[in-house]
């Protein structure tokens, strides 16, 4: 199944100005308030494709961020990640962005990033690491390839979906099971130990190049740095601009459905979110294997209409929980 374009609906900002910084690693603003409190992380470009993120950081440093609006405690570190992808977005072949030689979303174990393995993402989360692992609250911002609800990815625990309940947003939240090809950041370290009171968020914003993704991200990256404590309340209030839903929705993935081949396909439509309602549905096929839903109301999670690679995440299951 090939993928379409979608329409590019957004503009991606000109991160230059941001480039040079006080903490040593371009592209990382540490901002301390002096006062006693949480180091708190806002992460945009962990895909180099995925805009609204980027958009949102632009849109704090323009509101004054290290000028007139500072943390109000603590210290926050605002991060543009993948910048050598994002260097290359082409909008006419806008998933070329996604990376440069992997994916930096998946080299966050130990085992890697102190490994004898070289790319240019694992360059750039060796010099990301000490931050995130400074960080007691972390705010990943990403998108997604299917047009889809906004949905935050809570972790493995049971915290990450309270954390996110706090925040109030958005209407589906993710309990999964991580990546078979990888780490994430936020499963991180202290983020993925349920003893630890840090915590992580990644956030699902909608289809990358979609107008609505860039307003989630702002609307959320705003709600996070009230939740943290990092600005004040009022000041929040003024510039939220997206109603919180009536309720919030717990997906938990229990089975992730891996290509075996080049050959995987859905033998249906799919879209995020999507709810096959039949147990035993056949709704993908690899060569002579056939999958299927392996229970009721099965929830079909960001379906991947990628050409299918052996060991790449095709899409994940999950049940609803009411």
């Amino acid at each position: 199944m090939s993928i379409e374009s979608p329409q590019i609906e957004l503009s991606p900002p000109d991160i230059e100005a941001y480039r040079a910084s006080s903490s040593g690693v371009e592209f990382v603003h540490v901002f301390d308030s002096g006062r006693p409190g949480p180091t708190v992380m806002l992460q945009a470009l962990t895909h180099g494709n995925e805009l609204c993120g980027a958009i949102a950081l632009d849109w704090l440093f323009k509101q004054g961020l290290g000028r007139t609006l500072l943390p109000l405690q603590g210290r926050l570190i605002a991060s543009f990640a993948n910048v050598e992808a994002y260097a290359r977005f082409d909008p006419v072949d806008p998933h070329a962005a996604r990376c440069v030689d992997e994916d930096l979303n998946r080299v966050w174990a130990d085992a890697v990033l102190l490994g004898p393995r070289d790319s240019l993402e694992l360059r750039r989360a060796r010099a990301l690491r000490p931050f995130v692992d400074e960080a007691d609250f972390l705010l990943d911002i990403h998108s997604m390839q299917d047009a889809c609800r906004p949905l935050m990815v809570c972790g493995l625990l049971d915290k990450g979906a309270e954390f996110s309940r706090q925040l109030g947003m958005p209407g589906e939240l993710l309990i999964d099971t991580g990546h078979p090809s990888g780490l994430r950041m936020r499963d991180r370290g202290g983020f993925g130990d349920p003893a630890s009171p840090k915590n992580a968020l990644l956030l699902e914003c909608g289809q990358h190049w979609e107008r609505s993704s860039a307003v989630v991200a702002v609307d959320a990256l705003i709600r996070f740095l009230r939740l943290t404590g990092m600005v004040a309340p009022d000041w929040a209030a003024q510039h939220l601009l997206l109603p919180l839903p009536a309720e919030q929705r717990l997906i938990r993935v229990d089975q992730p459905i891996t290509a075996l081949s080049e050959d995987f396909h859905f033998l249906m439509p799919v879209h995020g979110l999507d709810v096959i309602a039949q147990a035993g549905t056949a709704f993908a096929q690899d060569g002579d294997t056939v999958f299927r839903t392996p229970y009721d109301d099965c929830v079909l999670v960001m379906p991947s209409m990628k050409h299918g690679r052996p060991g790449n995440t095709m899409v994940r299951l999950g049940r609803l929980e009411r």
